[in-house]
């Protein structure tokens, strides 16, 4: 397993840049190797990737949703990735976004690429994209302000 945690400080105020997270389709124009995401419904998504130039689909669960404060994921099918990214209000015109992903590389080039660091480096660029989409902006695409309840008795608490 290997996990990778991030964080940014981005120029915007907190349900900004929470509002714009919450718009999975849109997470091509700043997430390398994200081809397309499909939003099932309110907590289900079907992901299209290439990484290493493999091509990849998986679904995934939003398990957790708290708004201006969480999003909790997890894989449903095809390789082990799960996360959370968590927001913070630094002023009320700054927030930073803090970035956690539990993911099992598979195959050589995911492995390799996973010792190299390689994946820590994406996921960083990915967040600088994000930033700069947030910033150049000045307001989210749209939002979703929905809350999904954290299971306790899947977790154990």
């Amino acid at each position: 397993m290997t996990t990778v945690e991030k964080s940014i400080q981005i120029e915007a105020p907190l349900s900004v840049v929470y509002d714009q997270w919450t718009q999975f389709e849109d997470f091509p124009a700043f997430m390398h190797g994200v081809d397309r995401i499909q939003q099932v419904d309110d907590t289900h998504l079907r992901w299209d990737v290439s990484i290493g130039g493999v091509d990849r689909a998986f679904d995934a669960e939003v398990t957790e949703q708290v708004p201006d404060d969480r999003i909790a994921w997890k894989s449903t099918g095809g390789p082990h990735h799960a996360g959370v990214v968590t927001f913070h209000r630094v002023s009320d015109e700054e927030t930073r976004v803090m970035l956690q992903l539990d993911w099992e590389p598979e195959g050589f080039v995911e492995k390799a690429g996973s010792a190299l660091q390689f994946d820590d480096r994406q996921v960083a660029s990915d967040l600088e994209r994000f930033k700069e989409l947030i910033e150049n902006n000045g307001f989210a695409s749209g939002s979703w302000r929905g809350e999904v309840p954290r299971d306790t008795d899947a977790t154990g608490g």
